[in-house]
């Protein structure tokens, strides 16, 4: 006699993929695309910025995935996927129509609390590279709420124009004008580029930055994270001012595999978004 298992709401959202469907997909490099998907039963992913999604093809696996599209935005959500494994390169073949199965969202990212605390501030958002795809559903979301904001200003790093990530979205953002400001370099600049040239820290002395009212949100590569924070402290502010995501080190995404634990914290439970105070002493967050 078979006994049928109870599984709780809770424990279900944790384990069982849920189905869902890819409704757009396009490209920016020959590595990364994004991926616009709608879950089966119509229900909004539900998120706060910075968290993550694990996704899985059957039969081939799965992959934690943070969402790019900022909250608050319907029934569908977008991720940009970095073709780099068996999991990632098989999402690179499939088109709009095509299934994928979806568990999440999971980790801290920037929740009420901390988002109350960034309204009225000069917000100073500092993204190397593919870093830019988890940092954009904040930004998105606080572009959209700009007037609560004192300044926002946004520093965008990679290696060459062509890496450039949501670059028609990156020029609307520089048009803006008002409060907000884009600014862009590439470390290896070819004849159409117009911009900076150099690393991402010889944009810091170009904004003009009120000290003691702002706060700065970095995501990158790890090299880039030690100058830019190094960059930072040499301003003087306060590393409570500062936030980070670690959204590199997630695997299981349930604290079970201990992949991305560092020190005894479990960043997939207690991050990947972190205050920078409370970890600055943890010798493996870079």
């Amino acid at each position: 006699m078979t006994q049928q298992l109870e599984i709780s709401e809770k424990n279900e959202k944790l384990y069982l993929p849920e189905a869902a469907k890819i409704t757009d997909v396009k490209s920016f490099t020959e590595k990364e695309k994004c991926f616009t998907i709608e879950l089966a039963d119509g229900k909004s992913i539900d998120h706060d910025p910075g968290q993550f999604v694990q996704v899985s093809v059957l039969g081939i696996g799965e992959a934690p995935i943070s969402i790019t599209s900022p909250p608050g935005i319907g029934n569908q959500f977008e991720i940009c996927v970095r073709a780099v494994g068996t999991l990632t390169n098989k999402l690179h073949t499939l088109n709009a129509g095509d299934d994928v199965y979806i568990r999440g969202p999971f980790g801290h990212g920037f929740d009420k609390d901390i988002l109350e605390k960034l309204k009225g501030k000069h917000l100073l958002f500092v993204a190397g590279g593919i870093g830019y795809v988890p940092l954009r559903s904040l930004i998105n979301k606080v572009l959209a709420e700009k007037d609560d904001y004192n300044k926002i200003s946004i520093l965008y790093g990679c290696k060459t124009p062509q890496e450039r990530m949501f670059p028609d979205e990156l020029t609307d953002i520089a048009a803006m004008g008002g409060n907000v400001e884009m600014l862009e370099t590439v470390d290896l600049p070819d004849d159409g580029w117009k911009g900076n040239a150099g690393v991402i820290t010889t944009l810091i002395p170009k904004v003009d930055i009120n000290i003691d009212n702002c706060v700065a949100v970095i995501v990158g590569p790890p090299i880039m994270y030690k100058f830019v924070i190094m960059s930072l402290m040499e301003l003087k502010i306060p590393k409570k001012n500062i936030y980070i995501s670690l959204e590199r080190r997630m695997k299981c995404g349930v604290g079970k595999c201990g992949h991305c634990q560092m020190e005894g914290v479990y960043v997939c439970q207690e991050g990947p978004v972190f205050n920078y105070a409370d970890v600055a002493l943890n010798k493996e967050v870079f």
